[in-house]
């Protein structure tokens, strides 16, 4: 468990490195892939809160720190109108509001139907999104929603959900390498083979 979770943590910190060469697509309203925040729905399905929780620490403390060393406001291309003060911190609640969203459907995940995880990773990232553009409308004072921003949104949690098997993928195999069990399946395999011997 622990050398799973560790490697859980080293797979973030890759997805941030890769997260600064992926480009956004500007035939798609300026959508992108959203790779750390991807990383970590994917594995918060696969281990407990605590660690779930130490994740999102994670996540949403090197995403604040990324958008504090770069561009005041964020990133000019995801933001028109960057939020000059836009407090540092918030992407750590929504990171764990996001993970405890993933954790409610682990029953139907460790049962091996991974495919409802990968559609609420989409929803996942629309959710927190949207509540990352609302805290921005309210630290403006003002409420502006344009419908390009609407479809940005929406391109970007498909785009990223769309990879999310490929992430699962790798999880399914850290796991394995690790002897971490992700699934009750294998479980259940186990003590058939106990059973028979």
């Amino acid at each position: 468990m622990i050398r799973y979770s560790l490697s859980l943590f080293i797979l973030v910190l890759l997805a941030l490195v890769a997260q600064q060469f992926i480009p956004s697509l500007t035939g798609l309203f300026n959508s992108r892939l959203l790779l750390v925040t991807l990383v970590f729905l994917c594995a918060s399905v696969t281990v407990g809160p605590p660690v779930m929780l130490a994740m999102a620490f994670t996540c949403g403390f090197l995403w604040d720190v990324q958008s504090a060393l770069g561009p005041p406001g964020g990133d000019p291309l995801v933001y028109d109108q960057p939020a000059q003060s836009l407090r540092f911190g918030y992407s750590i609640i929504l990171y764990g509001v996001i993970g405890y969203l993933m954790q409610g459907i682990q029953p139907l995940f460790r049962e091996g139907k991974w495919q409802v995880s990968a559609f609420l990773v989409g929803v996942s990232i629309f959710v927190y999104l949207v509540a990352e553009y609302l805290i921005i409308n309210f630290v403006r004072g003002d409420f502006l929603f344009p419908r390009a921003t609407l479809f940005q949104i929406v391109f970007t949690s498909v785009l990223t959900m769309l990879f999310s098997p490929i992430v699962f993928w790798i999880l399914f195999h850290i796991a394995e390498r690790f002897g971490h069990e992700i699934r009750f399946e294998g479980l259940k395999k186990k003590k058939r083979r106990r059973a028979i011997a």
